[in-house]
């Protein structure tokens, strides 16, 4: 009976993870449909932006503007930001994207480069301070869900960074959202500018709909507008001046949509986990059903055969 007690109680915490598990998946769930209405909410003004920018493209040759934002310097140090997360239980996310960054600043470091990390989350602070990397600036315990201001500050730091010399080049390591069950890590250098990184490509965004009880991520393809500015255009300032004041806010545009795809990414991958390990639970519960059925079995048996066995020691 002890064994049978043993048994009940194991399945009695399995169960109890299992409620926990299919909790975290739902509730993450709930927030990558934050994610997603964020990601709508901030296209206008990306659209915007971006056509703007397009238009000033179309009337200036910035290869031949001298703006701090779009300069390039010879390469001795180099600003590597990493967006990683601060929570595990997310499978193999934060791991993912730290070995990507982790190579990268091997391979510059190989090439003669000075590197210096600019990290935000936990995890990625923890694991490159514990190998003694030279940390220029970290950010923790950020909103689940990406905000403008949030952004607009690790902006800040980089462009700091930057316009002072103390870095070259800032290059981003974070995962692109691909569906629930993919992302992968990418890298993407933001500063300079790249004239070439301004001209209007193909866009997505990603919906996630339920179909049949079960999540699932439509994406769909968006078109930006590219209109170039009429040529009877009149500019009060100089177009030069403003496009030195928008530089910034397409960086600004450029993180904030990185940090969403970095968040939209852990928490897929935090309700891929959560269901596997939901139905793991699923599988162990009826393994440990049929493993306390045989034994309860074999009790019974074994008490019926006491029982037959004392009855025909009494008429003996």
């Amino acid at each position: 009976m002890a064994n049978l007690k043993a048994i009940r109680d194991r399945i009695q915490s399995v169960k109890n993870t299992k409620k926990i598990t299919e909790a975290m998946r739902l509730v993450a769930a709930a927030k990558v449909r934050r994610a997603q209405e964020q990601v709508n909410n901030t296209r206008p003004f990306a659209d915007r932006l971006a056509q703007v920018l397009y238009g000033l493209q179309s009337r200036l040759k910035f290869e031949d503007v001298d703006l701090p934002l779009l300069r390039q310097r010879s390469i001795k140090t180099v600003g590597i930001l990493v967006v990683s997360g601060d929570r595990g239980l997310c499978g193999g996310y934060n791991g993912n994207v730290i070995r990507r960054a982790d190579q990268r600043s091997k391979e510059l470091l190989a090439e003669g480069v000075n590197v210096k990390m600019i990290v935000v989350g936990r995890k990625a602070n923890q694991y490159f301070s514990r190998r003694g990397y030279d940390i220029a600036a970290a950010y923790d315990g950020l909103e689940q869900i990406p905000s403008a201001s949030e952004a607009s500050q690790i902006a800040d730091e980089l462009l700091s960074l930057f316009l002072s010399e103390t870095v070259d080049r800032v290059e981003l390591v974070y995962t692109k959202f691909v569906s629930l069950i993919s992302s992968r890590p990418v890298v993407q250098t933001l500063l300079p500018l790249d004239p070439q990184g301004l001209e209007a490509s193909d866009d997505e965004i990603f919906r996630l709909t339920t179909r049949g009880g079960q999540f699932q991520v439509e994406r769909e393809r968006v078109d930006l507008p590219t209109a170039p500015l009429p040529r009877d255009t009149i500019f009060e300032q100089d177009p030069v001046q403003i496009l030195n004041a928008l530089l910034p806010l397409y960086l600004n545009n450029q993180l904030l949509r990185a940090l969403q795809e970095s968040a939209a990414s852990e928490l897929a991958a935090r309700m891929t986990a959560m269901s596997n390990a939901t139905d793991n639970a699923k599988t162990l519960i009826g393994t440990l059903t049929l493993t306390y059925n045989k034994a309860r079995q074999a009790a019974i048996t074994q008490e019926i055969l006491e029982v037959c066995g004392g009855a025909e020691a009494l008429r003996s």
